[in-house]
């Protein structure tokens, strides 16, 4: 390959990469949908992107370690503290049936339908255990279910990622080490070696980390280069003493930062997020692109029977023995059933072992990869295609009705809740002093518990149930920092109300994008012109305003709330209700109005 045709490649593979990816995200799907058609009709047409001409010799080390970097970061995510409740038992049984299940029907058909030996259907069955939130999250977005099912489904595939990876690891290692048959290819002590070696690099990148993030106290940037040099790094000197044991390492390591007390993890990391989104682009389009049309066509009947399986008989009984007397509707379980589209985790590690197993001998391990690759676009697109119908069908979509929190306890913000309540909408406040928390409870009003806002802003959180933020308070910088941390913790937006023009904030003027009612409706002037008398009023459809008032909320007919902020207003439309502020009364007597 020259050296134009090189940066042709690149370059070719990058813009697939991203630019699937912004479709995907216009177009609400999974990016994976464009992932790994692009990837591999770009292979099928062109050289330049194959990944054995662009790494040539390399290609499943940069895997390894690509893959390396995803799992630390699902690890971070997997704070084991949030999984509470009944939730924790259904996502136990859940991976616990959903591996041994998947596992077992895979290793039993695959000799049948594919002509491999059984070490190749155990492999391929290992491969095929996982699901991921990459693939779960864009789904669920778009499905909109019931708030438990949307907890369940995404920690199972939060967890089930990694425990495949380390599976997949392991009897990776069985088999290689004991050669290609099966009678001599599971050895209990290279399991139980491979195991301590990813372990022992665990513990190694805990430690750096622990010393780089609590001792040292490094921020948000050198941090974040601190935490990606660490999982580089231990992977791959794990992967020097025993290939692929740094897929334990990294998980390892992100399962013990995100649960450790102490360690001090920086509150956002874009540099990281936006670079793992990367590597899961460039992956998808590389391994699709590696594998040759004329390796799926011998396999594609047989792939799709599998597909079959998997779908309508293992999953559906995995989540009816899982879900049993766990309180859930027969929509919901019947939903949870019909969920488990397999990702990037699948297609990275079947690109990586079956290369490995392939040039060990083993026969059959040339099908791994199209029969994984298959698989993936097989069972996203039924879901994908399928998900919403099935819903509404079981009854489990959730309504589109905001859920707003309120940040903030002033008299004038609880005021505006009551209001927001009158028009049917579930509302939520949260404060921070006990005086105002007190101030919400004897005003009736929902309150938040007090570590809501400490989940929000955590790596990967989301406010459960919450689907639009409205910050109230009047502490300025509060209510732009939280903002900014809080803005990919809910389903809608984000917004904060306005400092006062002549405010020496240090951080509130450099984030004045969408301020809630704009300029001239900033905190003071909304709390003297409530301590004058003004009240919230909801104008029922088709009222005409009163002068003398302010749009804040127009509530739609769907239960969609549509705040007035800076950048412009919105406007009603018929069967649409208004939540206004009025004048302040002239003299002490009287009241502008009707409202809470």
């Amino acid at each position: 390959m020259t050296a134009d045709e090189f940066l042709l490649g690149i370059g070719l593979t990058v813009l697939l990469a991203v630019g699937s990816q912004i479709l995907a995200s216009r177009l609400r799907i999974p990016a994976l949908i464009l992932l790994l058609p692009a990837g591999f009709t770009a292979g099928a047409l062109t050289d330049v992107v194959h990944p054995d001409k662009l790494a040539p010799g390399n290609f499943s080390s940069l895997v390894s370690l690509s893959v390396a970097v995803i799992l630390y970061d699902a690890g971070l995510g997997l704070d084991l503290r949030h999984l509470k409740g009944g939730t924790r038992s259904v996502v136990a049984r859940l991976l616990l049936l959903g591996v041994l299940m998947t596992w077992a029907a895979v290793t039993a058909v695959g000799p049948v339908l594919f002509g491999v030996p059984l070490a190749v259907a155990v492999m391929l069955g290992v491969i095929l255990v996982v699901s991921g939130p990459t693939v779960v999250g864009p789904l669920l977005d778009y499905v909109r279910p019931s708030e438990q099912v949307r907890r369940i489904l995404i920690w199972e595939g939060s967890l089930v990622d990694p425990v495949g990876a380390i599976l997949g690891a392991l009897v990776f290692h069985s088999i290689l080490t004991g050669g290609p048959g099966v009678d001599k290819g599971f050895h209990f002590g290279e399991f139980c070696v491979s195991t301590a070696v990813g372990l022992a690099g665990g513990a190694v990148g805990t430690v750096l980390l622990w010393l780089a993030l609590h001792k040292l106290g490094l921020g948000e940037t050198l941090g974040t280069l601190a935490q990606l040099a660490t999982v580089v790094a231990v992977s791959a000197g794990c992967d020097v003493l025993r290939d692929d044991t740094g897929l334990i390492a990294a998980i390892v390591t992100g399962l013990a930062v995100a649960n450790l007390r102490g360690l001090d993890m920086p509150a956002r990391r874009p540099f990281f997020e936006t670079l793992v989104q990367l590597i899961i682009g460039l992956l998808f389009v590389s391994i699709s692109a590696g594998v040759a049309p004329s390796s799926v066509t011998p396999v594609l009947l047989p792939s799709l029977g599998l597909i079959g399986v998997l779908v309508l008989v293992v999953r559906p009984l995995v989540a009816c023995f899982a879900t049993h007397g766990a309180g859930l509707t027969a929509g919901e379980r019947a939903f949870i059933g019909w969920m488990a589209p397999r990702g990037i985790v699948a297609a990275a590690t079947a690109s990586t072992f079956s290369g490995s197993l392939d040039e060990a001998g083993l026969a059959g391990a040339s099908k791994i990869l199209p029969v994984t690759f298959l698989v993936i676009v097989g069972t996203v697109l039924v879901y994908a295609l399928t998900a919403v119908p099935v819903a509404k069908r079981l009854g489990v979509v959730r309504s589109a009705r905001t859920r707003p929190l309120l940040v903030g306890g002033d008299p004038w913000a609880i005021g505006l809740g009551k209001c927001l309540r009158s028009a049917g909408l579930d509302v939520l406040m949260w404060a921070g002093p006990e005086e105002q928390r007190q101030r919400i409870r004897d005003a009736g009003m929902a309150l938040a518990p007090g570590e809501l806002l400490a989940t929000a802003t955590a790596p990967g959180a989301e406010l459960e149930g919450v689907t639009a933020v409205y910050l109230l308070t009047d502490d300025d910088d509060f209510n732009a920092l939280v903002s900014v941390v809080a803005e990919d913790s809910v389903e809608e937006s984000v917004h904060r109300i306005g400092p006062p023009e002549d405010s020496p904030a240090a951080v509130a003027h450099y984030t004045d994008k969408d301020i809630l009612f704009g300029r001239g409706l900033v905190h003071h002037a909304l709390a003297v012109r409530y301590e004058q008398g003004a009240r919230f009023v909801l104008k029922a459809p088709g009222e005409e305003t009163p002068a003398g008032y302010d749009t804040l909320f127009v509530v739609r007919a769907d239960g969609r709330l549509d705040p007035v902020t800076g950048s412009g207003t919105v406007e009603p439309g018929a069967g649409d209700a208004v939540v206004l502020l009025g004048p302040a009364p002239d003299g002490r007597t009287g009241t502008a109005g009707a409202g809470p």
